[in-house]
């Protein structure tokens, strides 16, 4: 949410017989490990970082998130599902110089501080005005008071925050956007969108 609103990722080279040592079950036993790691991590939820430790990137991951999102809320494209899926209309446009937020709309019950980032679920979907006039989809918002939790991460990228509440009802929180209905030349995390206005 912002602070400025307006109106609406052995070959050993030989072919002599190697011999099986306990040294060797050893690296077996670990290599098969850290591939079914490396097979499981993709599946997991995001979630919050352990304290002092910053996840790796992964491309492939994060973008599958990125579309479990997408998926999740194409129903939402519709405002009206939205609102009968308990979202509540903000009616107000955030903006500021760096560019439009949307019109947020919020689902209460969706708010879960301390919780799994859930990508499916995400407690602010993010609305502007089309070409048309007609309220269209922007993106998402991940939104979490601030509880003394470790600082929350989508996948690889970790929320924004704490930082105060923009307006007096809103609680010091962390929040990330995610631009999945438009596309935002600052980054598809970033707060705001230079190519949208309100």
């Amino acid at each position: 949410m912002t602070p400025t609103t307006t109106g609406h990722t052995a070959t050993t080279g030989t072919t002599e017989p190697k011999e099986i040592t306990t040294m060797s079950i050893r690296r077996l036993t670990a290599a098969g490990a850290l591939v079914a790691l490396a097979v499981a991590i993709p599946a997991l939820p995001a979630q919050a970082a352990p304290a002092g430790e910053l996840p790796r990137p992964d491309h492939a991951s994060q973008a599958a998130l990125v579309a479990q999102v997408r998926a999740a809320t194409a129903r939402f494209h519709d405002v009206e599902v939205a609102l009968a899926e308990g979202y509540v209309d903000t009616h107000e446009c955030s903006s500021s110089p760096d560019g439009a937020m949307g019109i947020h709309f919020v689902n209460p019950a969706l708010i879960a501080p301390g919780a799994p980032v859930d990508p499916t679920r995400p407690p602010v979907l993010m609305y502007g005005p089309s070409a048309s006039g007609e309220l269209e989809l922007w993106g998402v918002e991940f939104f979490e008071p601030d509880v003394g939790q470790p600082t929350p991460v989508f996948g690889t990228v970790t929320f924004d925050g704490p930082m105060p509440g923009h307006d007096p009802e809103m609680p010091v929180h962390y929040d990330l956007h995610v631009w999945t209905g438009k596309h935002n030349p600052s980054g598809l995390y970033a707060p705001f969108n230079p190519s949208l206005s309100c």
